[in-house]
């Protein structure tokens, strides 16, 4: 659900209705709204009431209005509804294995892993369901064929997609589990104060800006995230670091490392896009300036990726060379180092 901002009513367009059941009990709407709606949250829940964007039995509401038996609830968004069938695309893909059951792929760098609101197509989805018949879905029909994980436009790197119901009902309990194992190499500003160690931080979205998400260590807000780090390579002002999540959070990686403070490489959400370590001189900011276009992404690779196969029980772990671009920039880097 998108975030909102106050429209005028004739701009809004329907796009979830519930009528509630005759013996639900007495319930907060957002309370109730939230286990109705997949991939949201209670905060956006009470934002999108606040804007008038939900209604009851054709009335605005509060927050704390509680939902009766019989009610009508409507949700309208600024934008008109997407039909939600998923157009097949003949896009290629990078496809590391595949069997009757599974299909590891590297993914892009710019290729988003499933449509939404902005991206209707191009995604890899729209390339699954070209390449492969009868992809299950995930979370009560949600339309995701194959999908158990995901991981952002710019970040690339490794994805393993179930084939089966099997498959995606196995594979989806390791992540729940934090069995598997998932490997990134990111290239961050500066060197962490020490070689290597575990962020522990809830991590949800800011409270200062909603389009972000932030590390809550009271763990007051957002969700349990834990990374383990270690330093591969400094390189003077920056870093090529190993990550292993144990937890999987939205933007977990990039979200950890800037509370570290070492923000990925030209990450322009946390920041990373600018100079934050380094000389002030003219040449300095040149050579910068010219790794950012080397590399016009945060600069983070789901490097490899370890699980049990739904089938055979086997232990199966996929390794994938860095990309071109953050080769690039490691490379003239360590050739700047050397040379002043």
């Amino acid at each position: 659900m998108q975030e909102f901002d106050e429209v005028e009513e004739e701009e809004l367009y329907e796009h979830f209705r519930f009528e509630v059941d005759k013996g639900q009990a007495l319930l907060r709407i957002d309370k109730y709204l939230l286990l109705k709606l997949q991939n949201t949250s209670r905060n956006r829940i009470q934002t999108a009431i606040e804007s008038g964007a939900v209604k009851v039995n054709n009335d605005k509401i509060k927050a704390n209005y509680k939902v009766k038996p019989l009610d009508l609830i409507t949700i309208s968004l600024p934008h008109p509804p997407r039909d939600t069938e998923i157009i097949p695309q003949d896009i290629p893909l990078n496809i590391v294995y595949e069997d009757d059951d599974i299909l590891v792929v590297n993914k892009a760098a710019g290729m988003v892993v499933h449509p939404a609101h902005g991206n209707w197509d191009g995604t890899l989805v729209n390339a699954l369901v070209y390449h492969f018949q009868n992809l299950p879905t995930h979370r009560n029909g949600e339309i995701r064929p194959g999908l158990v994980h995901r991981i952002d436009k710019d970040t690339s790197g490794l994805l393993v997609i179930a084939k089966n119901d099997f498959a995606m009902t196995h594979l989806a309990r390791q992540f729940f589990d934090h069995s598997i194992e998932r490997t990134y190499n990111a290239l961050v500003w500066g060197e962490p104060k020490e070689e290597k160690g575990t962020i522990e931080g809830h991590i949800g979205r800011s409270l200062k800006d909603r389009k972000v998400q932030a590390v809550f260590p009271d763990g007051s807000q957002g969700k349990e995230a834990i990374t383990h780090y270690e330093v591969i390579k400094p390189i003077r002002y920056v870093s090529l670091v190993k990550c292993n999540l144990e937890t999987g959070r939205t933007h977990q990686i990039r979200v950890h490392l800037k509370h570290l403070g070492n923000p990925l490489f030209n990450d322009s959400t946390y920041g990373g896009d600018k100079i934050l370590r380094g000389m002030i001189f003219s040449k300095y900011e040149s050579f910068v300036q010219n790794c950012f276009k080397l590399c016009p992404r945060q600069a983070l690779h789901a490097k490899s990726l370890g699980f049990v196969h739904p089938k055979t029980g086997e232990f199966m772990q996929f390794d994938s060379e860095l990309p071109d671009d953050m080769k690039a920039v490691i490379e003239k880097w360590e050739g700047f180092v050397n040379n002043n």
